[in-house]
């Protein structure tokens, strides 16, 4: 399956998307949290709050930050590496993985659909 468009109608799908996520009440995730997430359920394990840091290339608070948040929602879990006890695991949840799915059917759903009011059409410059 061939698919061309440009960044106006990438950001299109995406911004259609979100628009739906936050009309479900989806939970409200930033740009880091939502990386931090799509990494750990994308890329194979194990995760550490430092690999995940030279992976995103961010520093290790703010994957502790984004790791908290997400944790909050349970939408990833710590659990200590049985291979080195200094260090932590970051895992997936049923709960992250609903939600991903989720938010993947949605940018699906938003990449078929033809802008159906004058809401939905972009600019062509802007």
């Amino acid at each position: 399956m061939d698919v061309e468009f440009d960044e106006l109608k990438a950001l299109d799908i995406w911004r259609r998307a979100i628009v739906k996520s936050v009309r479900l009440d989806a939970p409200d995730l930033s740009a880091r949290q939502m990386s931090l997430l799509l990494t750990v359920y994308l890329t194979p394990p194990p995760h550490t709050v430092r690999g995940l840091a030279n992976l995103l290339k961010v520093s290790k608070p703010a994957i502790t930050r984004a790791v908290n948040r997400l944790t909050g929602l349970d939408m990833v879990r710590r659990k200590p590496d049985p291979d080195d006890k200094r260090s932590v695991l970051i895992q997936r949840t049923v709960r992250g993985s609903v939600f991903l799915r989720e938010f993947g059917d949605l940018i699906v759903t938003a990449a078929k659909e033809e802008s159906s009011s004058r809401d939905d059409v972009l600019p062509q410059r802007y």
